[in-house]
């Protein structure tokens, strides 16, 4: 009847490039195949337009999601069909991956059924409405209601979507094994065994996901206890099989195989027991011994399950985010006039700057709960009397330098354009400690603190800027910056600290806070900006929840708990 539901649809398989035995090293590009989260989203509606003349509307919910490149629409899928309802609550979800450094436009459209037929222009549009997949996660417990629109004049009811992040992808188990009798394999002394884990796919190939150390010289080895995701040990399948083999360690890579057996999660979560004793068969010896038993046995020793905490609980649990964005207005930049200036003002199209706070500011500020955003410039000569200025608001009001949204972060920028004169030098130091003297006031994991700084990259005050990034390290913020113009940025490769961590007089940064970035990386040689800001801001925000997490884990602050579900009233009906 209707098209398959990508939304029950079994999880993806993994990127093939990723499904070759793999080496121990290897193992970490296991789990960057596979997206950090997947998010669970529920529809309800309220009030929805009648369409039906005897009986209420049948309503069913579609997700089209939208390309990055193309920007066209395509079909996620569909709920089920509610019979005679206005107030649906739909059973079936949508299961979609979710990338905090991603804007995940959706659009859910509304339709009241009228036949069995898959084609959506034979039944009654009710309406639609858009927003992002962050929109959503950010509101308060992950709760969004909107408007329903789309069809002028009429009021067509609400939508309320919900979030819950899956939780087969945030468990990891802590496992340990031991063995006992295997089979001497060296002709010297005894075995060196190890054992490899597979997870069995939907074709029934198996990927490799663990191997244990090796333990040298013994018939009865006791394995490390080892920590795995289930999502890499059985994909949150819990009945998905796990085959587990064990060899014989030889130095020149040619280990020989003692036997195997297979289990699955949902038996090695029975713990240590009689369940979790399993005989190591080699096949090729049971059919050709007929005394054969086994190879030896494996036993579980210990199974404890761990749950990861991810960005997503401190967001639901009421952990805001603020954005702080900073702007060169160096005289390095080029006149403003000319256009040939990073800062030339074009009355047609974005400057290089307009584009950089542009992509980045759109992704952040769904995860700002007032959308206010402190807007600061540098490095200029302010009017009336000519001072220079590395902290000046770019709203002319240094009281409240809050801007209204992204939109009011432009204006002010294209305002100041006009009012200021581009001077020098390229200190970072001052903004960077403005922020921090905000991020020193609360510690407690309820604020988080993103700085955003747009710079051509020719830094006047390294050793200073080093000192307040070592000292900024210790606080709930991270800096973002963009590189924009031809300019050489080793200065800003240097602060990103992704290879050597950043240091001032002898102290290092107790955490990489700082991501670098330069704009012209994205920019496409066609000079289709858009595509190139979904990458700048995929790019730029990519290490924020990895940078949040290491503050919070670092500290030991624990994600609040999320505000209980919404509950609709229940409709009591007043008697005369």
């Amino acid at each position: 009847m209707w098209a398959p539901d990508k939304s029950t649809a079994p999880p993806p398989k993994m990127d093939s490039r990723y499904t070759s035995t793999a080496g121990i090293g290897d193992l970490n590009q296991l789990s960057a195949a596979i997206p950090a989260t997947r998010v669970e989203v529920s529809v309800s509606c309220r009030n929805l337009l009648d369409r039906d003349t005897f009986s209420k509307s049948d309503p069913i919910c579609v997700l089209y999601v939208q390309g990055v490149g193309n920007k066209e629409w395509r079909e996620f899928g569909r709920t089920e069909v509610i019979d005679n309802t206005l107030n649906p609550d739909f059973v079936r979800k949508f299961i979609l991956d979710y990338f905090f450094e991603e804007r995940e436009n959706l659009r859910f459209d509304l339709y009241d059924v009228d036949s069995k037929s898959p084609n959506l222009s034979k039944h009654d549009f009710l309406g639609q409405v858009f927003c992002t997949l962050g929109e959503i996660v950010g509101s308060q417990g992950s709760r969004l209601e909107k408007p329903i629109v789309g069809i002028p004049g009429r009021k067509c009811g609400t939508i309320i979507l919900t979030a819950e992040e899956l939780n087969c992808c945030r468990d990891a188990v802590l496992m340990q094994f031991c063995a006992n009798k295997l089979d001497k394999k060296d002709f010297f002394g005894k075995s060196d065994p190890f054992l490899v884990f597979y997870r069995s796919n939907e074709d029934g190939s198996f990927t490799i996901c663990h191997k244990t150390e090796v333990v040298k010289n013994t018939l009865n080895p006791v394995w490390q206890a080892f920590k795995i995701s289930v999502r890499a040990l059985c994909n949150g399948d819990y009945d998905r099989t796990i085959k587990v083999e064990v060899y014989d360690w030889d130095r020149d890579g040619s280990h020989d195989f003692i036997g195997e057996f297979t289990t699955s999660y949902r038996e090695l979560s029975r713990g240590q027991s009689q369940f979790n004793v399993y005989e190591v068969v080699n096949p090729k010896k049971k059919g050709k011994k007929k005394k054969y038993t086994n190879s030896g046995t494996v036993t579980l020793l210990s199974f404890l399950v761990e749950t990861e905490v991810s960005f997503l609980d401190y967001i639901k649990g009421g952990t805001q985010i603020n954005f702080t964005v900073a702007i060169d207005f160096t005289a390095s930049n080029g006149n403003p006039a000319q256009p040939t200036s990073l800062h030339y003002m074009n009355p047609y199209q974005l400057n290089a700057y307009g584009m950089a706070l542009k992509a980045v500011g759109e992704i952040v500020q769904d995860y700002d709960s007032d959308k206010m955003f402190p807007a600061l410039g540098f490095g200029a000569k302010l009017p009336p009397d000519g001072r220079i200025s590395h902290e000046f608001a770019l709203n002319g009001n240094p009281q409240n330098p809050y801007c209204d949204g992204i939109e009011g972060v432009m204006e002010a920028y294209y305002r100041s354009l006009k009012s200021v004169q581009l001077y020098g030098p390229t200190n970072f130091a001052p903004v960077i400690n403005h922020v921090a003297r905000y991020a020193s006031s609360v510690k407690d994991g309820s604020q988080y603190f993103v700085l955003l700084i747009v710079t051509d990259g020719v830094i006047s005050d390294m050793a200073q800027t080093k000192e307040s990034i070592v000292n900024a390290s210790k606080l709930p913020m991270s800096i973002i910056i963009v590189g924009v113009g031809p300019a050489e940025f080793d200065a800003m490769v240097e602060l990103d600290g992704d290879d050597v961590r950043v240091s001032s007089r002898g102290k290092y940064a107790e955490r990489d806070i700082v991501q670098f970035v330069p704009f012209r990386d994205y920019i496409d040689r066609s000079g289709n900006h858009i595509l190139s800001m979904a990458r700048l801001a995929k790019d730029v925000l990519a290490e924020i929840p990895e940078q949040f997490l290491s503050y919070m884990r670092a500290r030991g602050i624990k994600p609040s708990p999320a505000p209980p579900p919404y509950t609709p009233p229940t409709h009591v009906l007043q008697t005369q």
